[in-house]
């Protein structure tokens, strides 16, 4: 069984930019490219594998067809979204729904997020989290504009991590680039957008009543538990551990020996060069390459000098 190499799939977006050309060398369409759907089955950007036997298939395919490679895992749809996101501009305040919500009012799952910062340039902030008290106090803010008061802003550095449950009031700031970690679900409810308008002069819909609906109040911080095990010169960190989704980074210097820690493992180069050898076969890695280590593989190795960030799906508690 061989490793899936992934081709990316680029979106357009108003706050986007181009650094998934001069950092990870993608060739764009345009300047303004904000997310490279790195590893997807969702239908609005469906990744479609560049190698071996299952050349040319989409995740999606395989997820119907073949789904022993991903350990026969139950579901209706590939439930992991990677994406890297690169905002040259602010990204709209926005909330995300649970699966509950999602499914009854979007007929797609809700959206559970996390983010490895990339890169961010000096003074570069999210907004992460409300002030509101209650539910009535949350809608008189957002209806009043009152967003100096009801918006928590935390400065951010190359690095930091963030866990973004359903229900948290966010948006990624100016001058940063993540890596985000998230359902299979393209549902975004915008509660402010800046005000802004497209080329064509018009303002983007926003999603108030649903946005007070679905937000978390009061808001939560979740606490991380994050740690770390060295293996030489080289580091495999544990970000999360949820139902969702499972979260590391593998820090290689030299070499790095990984053993399968769930059904199937995603993982991409968010740093260096180097190799992933698989049963004896070599492949090339560089920054922006994106795969799937199917459930058939159990144990692979890393040399070179690079970070990935990889994950695997949760084990619900439904």
């Amino acid at each position: 069984m061989e490793p899936l190499f992934l081709k990316p799939v680029f979106h357009e977006k108003i706050w986007g930019g181009d650094q998934l050309h001069t950092v990870f060398g993608f060739e764009l369409p345009n300047d303004k490219i904000g997310e490279d759907w790195a590893i997807s089955g969702h239908p609005h950007g469906v990744s479609i594998v560049e190698n071996g036997p299952f050349k040319g298939k989409s995740v999606a395919e395989l997820w119907e067809h073949n789904r022993e490679l991903f350990g026969d895992q139950p579901g209706k749809v590939f439930p992991l979204l990677i994406k890297i996101l690169d905002a040259e501009d602010d990204l709209s305040v926005q909330v995300h729904p649970d699966d509950a919500y999602g499914l009854k009012h979007e007929g797609e799952l809700g959206k559970t997020e996390c983010w490895y910062i990339i890169d961010a340039k000096p003074g570069a902030e999210i907004i992460y989290g409300h002030n509101a008290k209650t539910r009535d106090e949350l809608a008189a803010m957002i209806k009043d504009g009152q967003w100096d008061d009801l918006l928590r802003r935390v400065p951010v550095k190359k690095g930091d991590f963030f866990f973004v449950p359903s229900g948290t009031i966010h948006a990624i700031g100016k001058g940063i680039m993540i890596l985000e970690t998230q359902q299979s679900s393209d549902t975004t409810y915008r509660v402010y957008d800046y005000d802004r308008k497209d080329d064509a002069g018009n303002t983007r819909e926003l999603h108030i009543e649903q946005s007070i609906e679905v937000t978390t109040v009061p808001a939560r911080t979740p606490e991380l538990e994050i740690s770390e095990i060295r293996k030489g010169d080289s580091a495999i960190t544990t970000y999360l551990e949820t139902e969702f989704f499972n979260v590391y980074q593998w820090d290689v210097s030299g070499e790095l020996n990984v053993e399968k820690t769930g059904l199937y493992t995603l993982a991409t180069v968010i740093r260096g060069y180097g190799n992933l050898i698989v049963a004896g076969k070599t492949y090339e890695l560089k920054p922006g390459t994106s795969f799937i280590l199917p459930a058939a593989i159990t144990s692979w190795e890393l040399e070179g000098d690079l970070s990935l960030i990889a994950s695997t799906p949760g084990e619900s508690k439904k």
